[in-house]
This record gives structure tokens, sequence and C-alpha cells, in this order.
């Protein structure tokens, strides 16, 4: 990826997610035990290896017989055996004969029908049945679920428990999945100093990493924790440099092009090696991608984010950024489409050239409708009203003012986030 600085303007938010997904590919595949392989990825379509049922079973308690030997009801059977779940009968089931059967039980070659216990009065030897049903009545067939053969688990699953169970009945003891992709965090800036420190008189606490990492964590990467960089080229350089081999930099700060923000002349060749750096919206401008040259000369290349400083800008990017490269280094299908909408709580002004995502409540109006009302205050330092949102409520750019009670598009937080 090449390009000179200021080469694009702004770039629209559409355009920006779509090259960060075509620059990246998923990571490798790895095989886990089933124990291990919940809310993992699937590499690969994962096929039963037996069907099931394997046989035709009893859905009921009651007796296996023949349809045939109680179309006319009173019928009188002789029973003739007995079989539980995990046994046999073994024989083949004659005309006028029944056998006890226990739900999961393998039905009796010759029979096809069972009838419940209620619906019997059994003796030493006869079974009177008093009640039936029509042929095929209370038994599962073989391959009532499926088919050995079949692919039912798609590859670009994220595995639930039901998945799980599932796997376990195509008696699949191991999964491909994706591995963890490693996603390096590295904070910069003099101003910055690790939660529980104490801060100096011109310093702040960090706090966009850890919510970054905590939120890549959930979402199924290993985030590598690289520490603080301050606004030195050579330190910048050195913490960087832990970062090789991974899937993915991140970076938080440092992304516009001020004398003290670093990251594109130090990792990024001062800007020949971004695809992009500027992005039209509102919160998240300087929001930055290409490849990072980390470790000892000529450097290992890795794909870069650079996320805003301010924290909001940077976990509302990582929302709309980080994630859909999440997605794609996972192995994920492409979730971009129609956004879900609601109705406004507040009205709002005309819209600028930027993108704007809000950070706004959700609520349920008493017709059922979903309400999104903005926060009168959308300054990208408050995290606490980000803390406060169940989603943001999206503005195209150029949009005209909306009233109370319009229609909008929003984004919903959700899976950690």
């Amino acid at each position: 990826m090449t390009m000179a600085r200021g080469a694009i303007d702004l770039l629209p938010v559409a355009e920006a997610r779509q090259r960060i997904v075509a620059a990246l590919a998923p990571v490798t595949a790895e095989f886990l035990p089933l124990a291990s392989a919940h809310d993992r990825v699937l590499a690969e379509a994962v096929a039963a290896r037996r069907t099931q049922p394997p046989f035709a079973v009893s859905a009921m308690d009651g007796w296996a017989v023949r349809a045939a030997d109680i179309a006319r009801l009173p019928a009188r059977l002789t029973q003739v055996g007995e079989v539980a779940a995990g046994a046999a009968h073994a024989g083949t089931l004659a005309a006028g004969e029944a056998v006890r059967i226990f739900t999961g039980a393998p039905l009796p070659d010759g029979a096809d029908t069972v009838v419940l216990q209620e619906d019997c009065e059994a003796g030493d030897s006869i079974v009177e049945v008093r009640d039936g049903g029509p042929q095929g009545r209370w038994v599962r067939p073989a391959g009532l679920d499926f088919a050995e053969g079949e692919a039912l688990l798609p590859a670009g699953r994220r595995l639930s428990a039901r998945d799980i169970a599932l796997a376990a009945a195509m008696n699949q003891a191991w999964l491909p999945v994706r591995r963890r992709p490693r996603i390096a965090v590295l904070a910069t800036g003099d101003e910055l100093v690790r939660p529980g420190e104490t801060p100096g008189p011109n310093q702040i606490v960090a706090s966009n990493s850890y919510g970054i990492m905590a939120w890549a964590a959930r979402f199924g990467a290993t985030p590598v924790d690289l520490g603080i960089a301050p606004d030195d080229v050579h330190a910048l350089a050195g913490c960087a440099a832990g970062a090789a081999g991974c899937d993915l930099l991140v970076t938080l700060g440092g992304a516009s092009v001020g004398e003290h923000d670093l990251v594109q002349r130090v990792l990024a060749a001062d800007g020949r090696d971004l695809d992009f750096w500027r992005i039209a919206m509102r919160p998240g401008k300087p929001l930055m991608f290409g490849t990072a040259r980390v470790g000892p000369a000529p450097g290992s290349p890795v794909p870069l984010l650079g996320l805003p400083g301010n924290p909001v800008s940077a976990m509302v990017c990582a929302m709309l950024f980080l994630r859909p490269a999440l997605e794609r280094l996972l192995g994920l299908p492409d979730r971009e489409g129609p956004l879900e909408t609601a109705r406004l709580g507040a009205d709002l002004p005309a819209n600028d050239r930027r993108e704007d995502f809000l950070r706004a409540r959700l609520e349920t109006a008493a017709d059922g409708e979903r309400v999104a009302t903005p926060f009168g205050k959308q300054d990208s330092s408050m995290l606490r009203l980000l803390a406060e949102s169940e989603c943001l409520v999206r503005r195209p750019p150029h949009a005209p003012a909306a009233a109370t009670g319009s229609q909008v598009e929003i984004v919903r937080f959700d899976y950690g986030f």
C-alpha cells in the first residue's frame, strides 16, 4: 500500500471499511476438542460422521407392534419380548405379536408402530390394545435428524452451545476453527499513565487500550498489550517491535499530522506505507490504515490500524472499523448491510460533510417501537456517555434537519462492546 500524504482528503466511512476488509485475510486454522470450541469460528464446513438416529427408535414408552395387527380395536397381541434403549430385540416380529419397548430403544424388525403404554392393558403374556394410531405413530425413523455425510455446520459459523451439541451428535470430537487473531495494542503519548499510577501535573489516565483489548478478547482475538509509547521516535519503534508476528497492530493516538504525532513517521515510513489516514466521520476523523514495519530492520510487515487518541473516537472507530477487521481475520461472513432503524427521540440539526455517529439511549415506546435519543453533549472525550449509551445514531453527510419522531439509522452495541 503506497499513498502520498494528503492524496485522499476525507475518505467516506463505507469505503474505508471496504479497504480494510479487502486488505486482510483469514488467519490459519487449528483443531480443538469439542469442550474448547465454544464461541470459536469454524474454518471449514463440518459433516456428520453418522446418521441420527442410526436406526428407527421408539419415541415413547409402550408396545412395538405391526399397524396391520391394530387396524381393528381392541386387539389382543402376544407379548414376545422387551427392549430398552441400548439393547435390541432378537428376531422378527410376527403377526399378532408385540414387544414391550421403552423410549430410545431400537424398533424390532417387523414392527412399524408404537402404541402408548397407557392405551394398553397388559397381562402375563397378552397385551390388549385399546387405542392405536396410523402406521409409524411414535416412531422416529432412521435419519430423522440428519444423515451421514450431511454438512450441517458451515464454515464461518461462530459456534454456539447448540452447535457444540449438534457436533457431538454428528460424532465429531474435534473441530477445525480459526485460531484467535493476535491483536497488538499500543497507546502513544507522553501525557498517558496506566490506571492505578499517579498522573503527573499534565497527565491523564490511559483508557482506550483497555477498552479495545477487553472488547477484542470478547470478540475472539488474543490482545497483546504493548503498553504506552512516549512521544519519542526510538521509544515508539521499540514498543512497536512487540507487534512482530501479530495479525494486526492497533495504535491509539498519534495518527494525526502534528509534530508529536509520530505513528505515520515511525511505523508507516512517513506515510508511504499508508492506504488512508483521514475519514469523513465524527467522532474519529484521524483514522489510519496501512502497513507497519516493526522489529529489526528492515522490519516485518504487520497490518496497521491507527485509531484516534480521544477515548470516544477510539471506541467508536473500533466498533466501525476494528470489528470488520476482526470478522475478516476470523473468517466470519461480511455483515455489511442495511442498518437497523428507530424513531428519533429528539430534534437534530442539519449535518455537514462528515458522517456523524451520535451516542444515544435506546428505549421501547408504549407502541412497541424503538426510540433512540441522542445525548445533548457529544464531546469525544466523554466516556461516561458512551457507557450509558445503547446505540449510535448515524447521520449521513449533509443530512437535513430531523424532527423528533422521524426514522433514523442506528448501530446497536453488541457482543461485549
